[in-house]
């Protein structure tokens, strides 16, 4: 029999026909697609953007004038500033609805985007990364609402892995516009390329049907004859009753993981691209096989599962010199740095208050991203003062021991992952589509279910959807 503490990380399920996924699947319309790759597409959009710094910091650094440290403080700054758009742009998606409030704010990313490949000074650099926090705050508990609410309970799990994903595969495209723009027209065209990603998302976005949760609640509200007056004070009041009860991994392995090749190992910067991007198709499978797997197992004993992994795949992550060996070990390390992240957006979605799932988890995700803010710097400090010696053009020479420095730090955070996920509290097949919206009264509760008769099948509305 298993210890009592794993038992305890297996949520007890509601009993399933084996083929209740496959049915589910086959339960799915075009706008289910539509609905979730179009949060999925936002999502990888934010991840393009914020990584075309770490993929920059060598050019950055020339440019400016700067230290490694000192152009890390454009990540921490962004960081910083998440929680406050996740806040801004939350609380307008639970209110007005998931459709344009998301187009507004990948149209804001784009200017910003923009605008970051106009800079001249690093003071405006700085400014500009600042703001450009506030918007991409907004992103994630958007397109998590957006993709992962329209799909049966039976999906959510490797859905979740997939939504997630989306910032792997950002990763991934912004390396490879590294690999091949940036090289020719310098690092200001990977911001540039980036904006049109954003705009072409927002258009997409703005194409895209409103969530089929938000039209329901809409309905029963003008059944009910309430305004929109009416309408913004319950949403101030549940908004207030809700918060009366109310990531250091990822960054820790992805931020200066460049720099790290670059410097400590010795390799090109074509080199350290495509050991990027090998990590990152690891961290694609990683997602997606730890989503499909929380299904079954649980989010916690899942998370719990790939973060291990991560540990027993250190070594492999800094101690080898050739670059086939450090690329597996990119790629191993990030299955289960990413594998571990997969399943947060459904756990924090089945956590949070069913009528506020894009303020709740979007604040809770950021405010992660806060406390991990200073990921790099924190590396690149503890990097100038552990130092290893290569060899370059056949001469010894002194740099920055990232490898030690990183292994230490990712392992303490797993071990802590860990450790805090065991005592942690879940909510596995939470049905929160069936709660009310944020400004139908009640909403703030967890136990505010909408009226049954109010309830209609995924196909009745989508069909509502499609004539919105």
């Amino acid at each position: 029999m298993a210890p009592r503490f794993l038992r305890e990380l297996i949520p007890r399920r509601e009993k399933r026909a084996p083929g209740s996924v496959v049915a589910a699947l086959r339960s799915l319309t075009w706008m289910h697609w539509i609905q979730f790759w179009s949060g999925w597409l936002a999502w990888t959009c934010d991840a393009i953007d914020f990584f075309a710094v770490s993929l920059t910091v060598t050019p950055l650094a020339t440019q400016f004038h700067k230290s490694t440290s000192q152009i890390t403080t454009a990540i921490t700054l962004t960081l910083l500033f998440r929680p406050v758009g996740a806040i801004i742009f939350g609380i307008l998606s639970d209110r007005f609805g998931r459709k344009w409030p998301l187009v507004y704010n990948l149209l804001l990313c784009s200017v910003l985007e923009l605008g970051t490949g106009f800079v001249n000074t690093f003071s405006q650099f700085l400014a500009v990364r600042a703001l450009f926090g506030i918007a991409m705050g907004g992103i994630w508990g958007l397109s998590s609402a957006s993709a992962l609410e329209n799909l049966p309970v039976e999906l959510r799990g490797i859905g979740s892995g997939v939504l997630q994903e989306g910032y792997a595969v950002g990763y991934l495209i912004a390396a490879v516009i590294n690999l091949t723009l940036v090289a020719q027209h310098g690092w200001r065209v990977l911001f540039w390329t980036g904006s049109g990603i954003s705009f072409f998302a927002a258009v997409i976005r703005c194409l895209v049907p409103e969530s089929a949760f938000f039209l329901r609640a809409k309905e029963q509200e003008m059944a009910k004859g309430t305004n929109t007056s009416q309408k913004t004070k319950i949403f101030i009041q549940e908004t207030k009753d809700m918060l009366k009860r109310f990531n250091f991994l990822s960054h820790g392995s992805q931020d200066l993981y460049p720099t790290y090749m670059e410097v400590t190992k010795g390799f090109s910067a074509h080199d350290a691209t495509v050991a990027t991007i090998i990590g990152n198709c690891g961290a694609v499978a990683g997602g997606v096989i730890a989503g499909w797997a929380s299904q079954y197992i649980g989010r916690r004993l899942t998370i719990v599962i790939f973060t291990l992994l991560i540990g027993v795949f250190i070594p492999l992550w800094v101690i080898p010199t050739s670059f086939s060996a450090l690329s597996a070990g990119a790629f191993c390390i990030q299955v289960g740095v990413q594998g571990a992240w997969g399943v947060i957006p459904i756990q924090l979605a089945e956590m949070s208050p069913p009528a506020f799932r894009a303020t709740f988890p979007g604040v809770a995700y950021q405010i992660g991203n806060m406390v991990s803010s200073a990921s790099a710097q924190i590396e690149a400090t503890g990097g100038a003062n552990f130092q290893t010696t290569i060899i370059k053009d056949g001469v010894p020479t002194p740099e920055p021991d990232y490898a030690t420095v990183q292994a230490i730090f990712i392992g303490v955070v797993a071990a802590f992952v860990v450790i805090i996920t065991i005592i942690g509290p879940e909510n596995h097949g939470s049905h929160f589509e069936t709660h009310k919206a944020a400004f139908e009264e009640g909403g703030g509760r967890d136990d505010a279910v909408a009226d049954n008769a109010s309830q209609t099948s995924y196909h009745e509305n989508d069909e509502k959807s499609g004539a919105a």
